[in-house]
């Protein structure tokens, strides 16, 4: 299992590592990163998982919608030592023309009762549209001009929005995509207070108390 830095602080609102975060570090581990490895990620919260990277010699950076988030990361990187490019701002706007070894992310999946996303909050780390697929679809479709030939994309989501669709959007893009990983964690207090609301959208069944986590590999010819 991979190790995430310790002493991380986070500022108020900002996403902390979960079994989201620790299944995708799982994951990167397995990749090849060294000084030559290009690697972006995509909503960095504290910087976790970037900074996980960064210890290996891969030249990172990160991006995030959320200035505390931003704020965080940079603060993170600079108490470990770690090199690490921070940059506010949609992930698409803020990568144009530019393309990497390795791109990852834990996006918002949580589907939510608002038809949109949040600008603001702590909500904006989870919540992402009535089947919680807001942001991870742009990254199915965004991913093949991220990645360099022979690149790779690792994420990280909640079963709940559905990895085949995944799979699918990935595989249209022209992605050799698969799921990799999966884990199953009790349900945390955001799901558990929309409970009636899951079971009415038919995303949970009656008295389910645990969530599945994916993690999603896909690769560019």
């Amino acid at each position: 299992m991979a190790t995430l830095p310790g002493s991380l602080v986070a500022l108020p609102g900002v996403y902390q590592p979960q079994a989201d975060t620790r299944l995708l570090a799982a994951a990167l581990a397995h990749e090849d990163l060294g000084p030559r490895t290009k690697v972006l990620e995509i909503g960095t919260g504290t910087g976790a998982l970037a900074l996980h990277a960064a210890t290996r010699g891969a030249r990172v950076t990160a991006v995030d919608v959320s200035w505390p988030a931003v704020a965080t990361a940079r603060l993170n990187a600079w108490m470990h030592r770690l090199p690490l490019r921070v940059l506010h701002g949609d992930f698409e706007a803020r990568t144009t023309g530019r393309r990497y070894d390795v791109v990852f992310s834990n996006p918002p999946y949580v589907p939510a009762p608002d038809t949109r996303p949040p600008l603001r909050g702590p909500e904006r780390a989870w919540d992402a549209g009535l089947d919680g697929r807001a942001v991870v679809d742009r990254i199915c479709v965004g991913a093949p001009a991220l990645l360099r030939p022979g690149g790779v994309l690792l994420m990280v989501h909640s079963g709940m929005c559905g990895a085949g669709e995944t799979l699918d959007r990935l595989t249209r893009a022209g992605l050799a995509a698969e799921v990799t990983a999966t884990a199953s964690v009790p349900w945390g207090p955001v799901l558990r207070a929309r409970r009636t609301w899951l079971e009415q959208q038919g995303l949970a069944a009656a008295a389910e108390e645990w969530e599945e986590l994916v993690v999603i590999r896909a690769q560019r010819p």
